[in-house]
């Protein structure tokens, strides 16, 4: 209620201060006594780098930056955005290139620019205070405030014409009208240091709240077309795989039904990419048909373990073709030749969204043959008319038509098609390609790699995966202490909580691969650091940053967005490692997580589907799985776990009596030479068997739910 309060005060004395501000005509003052020049092209963010020749005189962000600005008197200007992002482009190009708009800003502002990417703690603080005086985000941000970092303005992407006229007004109030500017920001101190009052007791969370997600989603679901909501529509990979939990748990056919629509619409339209495999971010329509083009490297981490979750609760491999043609992707175009992860691909390539994806009517005749162009005709939905217009041409995207069956994109006539219209596409000028390498996503990535081949039982995916764990061990944690971002050989900035709880995850995914110990004990080292770092001693959970004096309030976030909550990811990777180890802290940490968000998951479970996934593995009868001798058996079994969709267990194994340091494996023989596996319930054991039935029998067992609302719920 108090946030609330603030926000809405924050949004009317917002639009009084921004009317006011632009009905002011300019009066330049003179131009500051010390030489500036664009700091820009010190930096290896290739965002910033991207800003390295603006006539713009910017900062990185950073205490030089507000220590010019007390010096001199100026308001920060303070613009966030992406490489990767169109409209980040479209503003440099009108605004940033432009000799008038920075002339106002170097003789106004104190300039400074953000890769959101490398600094998500400065974006979070930032796009809560413009969606709370706007009551929208997005990037390009933009954002004016005090050399003491407090925001009195913030928007959007400007026009160069309007951000011109704001620039004015902005620097003749930061004049004139020092009072306002106060109170603006007096407002918004209030709004970030308010909180929700605690409640009257912690909420229970049982499956109650798994009813109302489901009852949510439910209400916004799209059946034609899967998905939730109209558009855009973002791939929900996170509310998917709770959804499967749910079916799994209630044998819900609803449930199954959302997550089987949605993936297989995602995957036959333009969203997906039908030539080279790999999802564009979102979809601009309903039907999943015309993306905005960008490929990010967490899109494709999250979609992977969706994919191979469904093929295992459904037996669909359709699933498993787009999981691997999305590995694929990865493998061939974000992957450096050290292991890391890049990070994505742009959206524009030779200065038009969407250039290297389309095809003009026109240009496919000339690529292909009558026969071919026939052939693609029907199995790509390409007609004259086109899909789209494009600078006045009809031009398409390549989808899977309802009428075509998914087998028919491999049929062999159907490959030779593909490899020569990917290959002709290979001669367009390829997007640019953001080349840092962020921990948080190569754990999210790293993690899809190593379930992709616990599913898919290919080998290069597992080389994949410890390829990329290598690659941050030795670049990126050097030194015992984790690193946001590499690139050009530098590691730079203070990770985050997403770096931890996401490495952490895709470590102990990297362990139920190959069983490699050190992962783990790897994993528990950045636990270790992670509850020094970033731990709430007081409200429980985590804050997303570490304690930093530039920014202004430490931020706490329970809620999913583009990317999984990390208190969520950082829940279930204490239920998981406490199943490993049995040591009880690591069970309390996700105890204590789960009290803090008690409140804000029973009234929006929707916006909290990773901390559900971790709760759905509390509640459960959750497994320890262990895996004990060398026999040929081995390999069968642990296939058979493999293809069996059991999200609430963990998986250890050792050859035989060799040495381990891992109490799950503790006191666990194989009986005379065989395969034997023991499956436990919070270190209670049912009896050892190396039957393939009994054993999928033990693993299956799990505690059910209705979802038909209880008597206190109607």
């Amino acid at each position: 209620m108090q946030a609330g309060r603030a926000r809405k005060t924050l949004r009317g004395g917002l639009a009084v201060l921004a009317l006011g501000a632009l009905l002011l005509t300019a009066a330049y003052a003179a131009a500051g006594e010390t030489k500036k020049y664009n700091r820009l092209q010190h930096e290896k963010s290739p965002y910033l780098l991207q800003h390295a020749g603006n006539p713009v005189h910017w900062y990185p962000w950073g205490e030089a930056a507000f220590q010019a600005a007390r010096a001199e008197g100026k308001p920060v200007f303070l613009s966030i955005g992406y490489s990767t992002c169109h409209w980040c482009h479209v503003m440099e190009k009108e605004s940033f290139e432009n000799e008038e708009v920075a002339a106002l800003l170097n003789e106004r502002f104190i300039s400074i620019k953000v890769d959101r990417e490398e600094l998500p703690a400065v974006d979070q603080l930032y796009m809560s205070v413009v969606q709370a005086m706007t009551g929208r985000g997005g990037w390009p941000m933009t954002v004016v405030m005090t050399p003491g970092r407090v925001p009195f303005f913030g928007g959007t992407y400007f026009p160069a014409a309007e951000l011109k006229r704001l620039l004015a007004a902005l620097g003749e109030g930061w004049e004139k009208e020092p009072d306002r500017i106060a109170a603006t920001g007096r407002q918004v101190m209030a709004y970030l240091q308010a909180s929700e009052p605690p409640a009257a007791g912690s909420p229970v969370l049982d499956e109650t709240v798994l009813r109302k997600f489901y009852r949510t989603l439910k209400g916004r679901y799209d059946p034609a077309h899967g998905g939730f909501g109209v558009r855009p529509k973002f791939p929900p990979a996170t509310e998917l795989r709770m959804l499967l939990r749910i079916a799994r748990r209630t044998g819900d056919e609803e449930a199954l039904a959302m997550v089987e629509t949605t993936l297989a619409a995602m995957a036959r339209g333009g969203v997906y990419d039908q030539l080279g495999g790999g999802f564009h971010r979102y979809s601009t329509d309903r039907v999943w048909r015309i993306p905005h083009f960008e490929k990010m490297l967490y899109t494709q981490a999250l979609l992977v373990p969706a994919y191979l979750e469904a093929a295992q609760a459904t037996g669909n491999k359709v699933y498993l073709q787009v999981a691997r043609g999305v590995l694929d992707y990865v493998l061939e175009h974000l992957t450096s030749p050290e292991g890391g992860f890049y990070s994505a691909e742009d959206a524009d390539s030779e200065g038009q969204e969407g250039a290297f994806y389309v095809w003009t009517y026109e240009a496919l005749r000339q690529a292909l043959n009558a026969r071919e162009l026939e052939q693609a005709a029907r199995l790509y939905g390409i007609s004259p008319e086109g899909s789209l217009a494009a600078d006045g041409e009809r031009s398409h995207i390549f989808y899977l038509p309802d009428d075509v069956p998914w087998p028919a994109r491999d049929e062999p006539d159907a490959r030779a098609l593909r490899a020569r219209l990917l290959a002709e596409r290979d001669k367009r000028p390829r997007p640019f390609k953001d080349d840092k390498i962020v921990t948080a996503w190569n754990g999210l990535m790293l993690g899809a790699f190593a379930r992709g081949y616990q599913v898919l039982g290919e080998a290069r995916y597992l080389e994949a995966a410890r390829r990329a764990a290598r690659f941050i061990e030795t670049n990126l944690d050097a030194g015992g202490s984790l690193k946001r971002r590499y690139r050009a050989g530098e590691a730079r900035h203070p990770a985050t909580l997403d770096d931890h709880a996401y490495l952490i995850q895709g470590l102990i995914d990297l362990y139920e691969a190959g069983f490699d110990e050190r992962w783990i004990a790897w994993a528990r080292r950045l636990q270790a650091r992670q509850d020094a770092l970033f731990s709430d001693a007081e409200g429980g959970g985590y804050y997303f940053s570490q304690a930093d004096d530039l920014l202004l309030v430490r931020r706490k976030n329970f809620t999913d967005g583009a990317r999984p909550s990390a208190n969520g990811v950082a829940a279930l990777n204490g239920l998981r490692l406490y199943n490993l180890t049995f040591e009880e802290g690591y069970r309390e940490r996700a105890r204590e997580i789960f009290v803090a968000a008690a409140g804000e998951m029973v009234r929006s479970p929707q916006a909290h589907g990773q901390l559900l996934i971790a709760l759905d593995f509390a509640l459960d009868r959750s497994k320890e799985i262990a895996v004990v001798g060398r026999s040929g058996k081995k390999d069968a079994i642990l296939a058979m776990l493999g293809a069996r969709f059991l999200p609430n267990k963990v998986l250890a194994y050792r050859p035989g009596d060799a040495a381990t340091d891992l109490p799950i494996l503790k006191d666990k023989y194989s009986g005379e030479g065989e395969t034997t596996v023991y499956v436990c319930e919070d270190n209670v054991c049912k009896y050892p068997t190396g039957d393939p039935d009994k054993i999928l029998e033990l693993v299956d067992a799990r505690k059910t739910f209705s979802l038909e609302p209880a008597a206190t719920e109607r």
